[in-house]
């Protein structure tokens, strides 16, 4: 996911994607455990997803509170 387009969503659509990323993150780490993953760079994308909409959704909170 491009960071443009995390920008252009709104704070609760962040949220859900957050959700539902950390979900995926914990199903890929649980298939890489017990059988093994066929890309396992998938959880090293995931994770970069995760920290870019954390970032977003702190630089909005800051600019709320100025």
């Amino acid at each position: 996911m491009k960071i443009n387009e995390i920008r252009k969503m709104s704070s609760p659509d962040l949220e859900k994607e957050l959700g539902e990323l950390k979900s995926e993150l914990f199903k890929l780490r649980f298939s890489l455990a017990t059988n093994g993953l066929d890309n396992p760079m998938k959880i090293k994308e995931v994770k970069k997803d995760i920290a870019k909409i954390n970032t977003v959704l702190t630089e909005r909170k800051l600019q709320e509170a100025k």
